[in-house]
């Protein structure tokens, strides 16, 4: 098992996964401590559902149809524009990315098939989507993303990879038909995880961080 330091310095979102899948029960043993991540009066707001095997096969064949369709359903706004700095480490992420994978970034044919491979799950055996209760918002998501980081990172421990997606967010309507969820539950973003290719391009791709001063402001 990595160390906590280790596992945040080396987590990347992976976007290529070998076919191995991970037995249920040793799913359900390494997440039960994300069960501790901190939340608004405790209240825990949180839905985790994990799609495997046949469910996550047939997701793999609706979502890129329906997307492809327009059939695009939202239960959380998102235009993705972005001013100033945050619009620089946006396209630098992006330029890091398609560099990894080699696609110019006048290819627009070959980065739109590399958006495509969000709605498949970049070929993972598991796919995992984050709902919040209908009603609760900007504090509730925030609880939320708590929640989501423990996941990634007690994955990251275990040598399990893992790619955090919104593009998932876009077909709410269409996972939650697939797995028969409640209609009370709404979607934030979805995870594809699972033990990396590291044979593909994509998996070479880290992008830059902050310096800490920027981020970590000191008062006395």
């Amino acid at each position: 098992m990595k160390s906590l330091e280790d596992a945040l310095n080396h987590r990347r979102s992976c976007r290529a996964f070998q076919s191995t899948p991970i037995a249920a029960e040793e799913l359900q043993r390494l997440l039960a401590p994300a069960l501790r991540a901190p939340s608004n009066c405790n209240t825990q707001p949180w839905f985790f559902h994990i799609a495997s095997g046949a469910a996550i096969e047939r997701l793999r064949k609706r979502l890129p149809e329906d997307f492809t369709a327009g059939r695009v359903s939202l239960d959380f706004p998102y235009d993705g524009k972005y001013d100033g700095v945050f619009r620089d480490r946006q396209y630098a992420a992006a330029n890091a990315l398609y560099s990894a994978m080699g696609i110019e970034r006048s290819d627009r044919e070959a980065r739109n098939e590399a958006f495509m491979r969000n709605f498949t799950f970049f070929d993972a055996p598991h796919v995992g989507f984050f709902f919040i209760p209908e009603g609760f918002h900007e504090r509730e998501a925030c609880d939320l993303g708590m929640f989501a980081q423990s996941v990634m990172l007690l994955l990251e421990s275990a040598g399990v990879h893992s790619c955090p997606q919104t593009a998932l967010g876009f077909l709410a309507d269409s996972i939650r038909e697939e797995l028969a969820i409640p209609a009370q539950q709404k979607l934030m973003f979805g995870l594809s995880f699972g033990y990396p290719d590291t044979s593909a391009g994509a998996n070479d791709c880290m992008t830059d961080r902050m310096d800490s001063s920027e981020a970590v402001v000191l008062h006395s």
